[in-house]
């Protein structure tokens, strides 16, 4: 029988060939990198606000404890940590089930497109790989894809497509969208730097520029929000059920009160413009930021649908996500305690044994948590292997995040009142100054 193939060595991807294992099935991990957790990799300074017993999965654990690992019990690893003191060993375990750089192009039916309805269920999936030595073609009897969004960030623009001139800015290495570590921050002292964006990935960009202003206090920074408000930039704070999570927000808060961080509110970036050797952002209504020395783009992900095309997909209109789930992780609609576990039920297509999972399966959704992902793929598993009261089965409750009743008023320039907020006072907006042209 062909193999079930995973799309991503990932957290989730080499969770769900452990689960594969234990049901007695055969799984074939292919990865685009050189090496398990490559996207995590990418952010390996970053400390995580899920602590270790949250980042393991079960049938993970059970495959290593065999091996003699001790599974760490305390503390917050950082990317790297995360990769090499649980990823690693655990691939290692996986064997040559799991292998790397071999990117799937393309995933399909054997002898079907997506037109051809006469036989389809019956045909293998076919899975198309690019390697360093070639193309080929791998049957399966059924695709987990785990290849996450790392590799398909968000733009600056606010209308969703890449602001004009900011390719340019990004090839020139004025504009970034990934989280930088001191290190980098370090080469910025006393010079201008801007972030956009107000999620996780801009608070803790914003966390770490707070401390290099402490020791560099010529240095200046800028943080850009679209919406009127940064009450939700800032999370909810000790109404977290994730504490370091909440944590996260309330040190971003405190860099704005302290004086150390410019917000910029209701700030739509219509174009990218390259001054000399520093970059400068102006929006939709004609304000401008201040040229600055780098942009940091922390505006999300979203999900890459390209090698899917031939794949019967049913994806919410707005988030990119499995329409089942969609109601569940929509931004325009979330509040405390809203959000729930979801299994195999949620993840399925119009093409059988076939399921996202993972933060791809949250499409352009935010605020994922790999413990979401241990869940989906034990769930998945029990679906592909046919036992389908452990499928419907929940075994997860998610923590709440303490952000309640929904993202507000778009153009709200205060959301409070509209929020509905149910779990804790809403942060209050801190008046830095006039927007226009300097947006100090």
């Amino acid at each position: 029988m062909e193999p079930v193939v995973v799309i991503g060595a990932g957290p989730q991807g080499l969770a769900a060939a452990a689960h594969l294992r234990e049901r007695g099935l055969e799984p074939l991990v292919l990865e685009a990198g050189d090496g398990p957790g490559a996207a995590v990799a990418e952010w390996g300074h970053v400390r995580l606000f899920s602590a270790w017993p949250e980042l393991i999965d079960t049938a993970a654990r059970r495959t290593l404890d065999r091996t003699g690992w001790t599974a760490p019990e305390k503390g917050y690893p950082t990317g790297r940590q995360w990769v090499d003191t649980y990823l690693a060993p655990l691939a290692e375990a996986l064997g040559d089930r799991v292998r790397y750089g071999s990117r799937v192009v393309g995933v399909g039916r054997r002898g079907r497109d997506l037109s051809v309805d006469a036989g389809r269920a019956d045909e293998p999936f076919v899975v198309h790989v690019q390697r360093a030595d070639g193309e080929a073609r791998v049957l399966a009897s059924a695709v987990i894809d785990a290849s996450g969004t790392w590799a398909l960030p968000s733009p600056a623009g606010a209308d969703g497509v890449v602001a004009l001139g900011e390719r340019q800015a990004a090839a020139a290495g004025l504009l970034e969208y990934r989280m930088p570590s001191m290190e980098d921050l370090a080469a910025l002292a006393g010079q201008h730097i801007v972030v956009v964006g107000n999620g996780h990935s801009a608070a803790t960009t914003i966390t770490l520029l707070s401390r290099l202003v402490r020791r560099a206090p010529d240095t200046r920074v800028s943080w850009v929000l679209r919406r009127g408000s940064a009450d939700n930039a800032f999370g909810g704070g000790s109404a977290d059920e994730l504490p370091e999570r909440g944590a996260l927000g309330q040190r971003a808060k405190k860099a704005v009160a302290d004086g150390q961080v410019d917000l910029v509110t209701g700030f739509r970036t219509e174009s990218v413009n390259i001054v000399g050797d520093q970059v400068s952002l102006t929006a939709e209504d004609g304000r401008r930021i201040d040229p600055a020395a780098k942009v940091f783009v922390s505006t999300g992900f979203r999900p890459d649908l390209s090698f899917l095309s031939e794949i019967r997909l049913d994806l919410d209109m707005r988030l990119q996500a499995p329409a089942r789930l969609a109601a569940e992780i929509d931004p325009n609609l979330h509040s405390c305690g809203s959000v729930r576990a979801t299994g195999a039920a949620d993840l399925a297509h119009p093409e059988p044994g076939f399921y996202i999972v993972g933060a791809k399966s949250y499409g352009r959704a935010p605020t994922f948590l790999a413990m979401t992902g241990f869940e989906q793929v034990r769930s998945v598993v029990a679906a592909i292997a046919g036992d389908l009261e452990a499928a419907e089965r929940i075994e997860l409750d998610l923590p709440a995040t303490g952000v309640c009743g929904g993202s507000g008023l778009f153009d709200a320039p205060d959301e409070t009142t509209d929020s509905g907020a149910c779990c804790t006072p809403a942060p209050q907006l801190i008046p830095l100054g006039s927007p226009s042209l300097s947006a100090r």
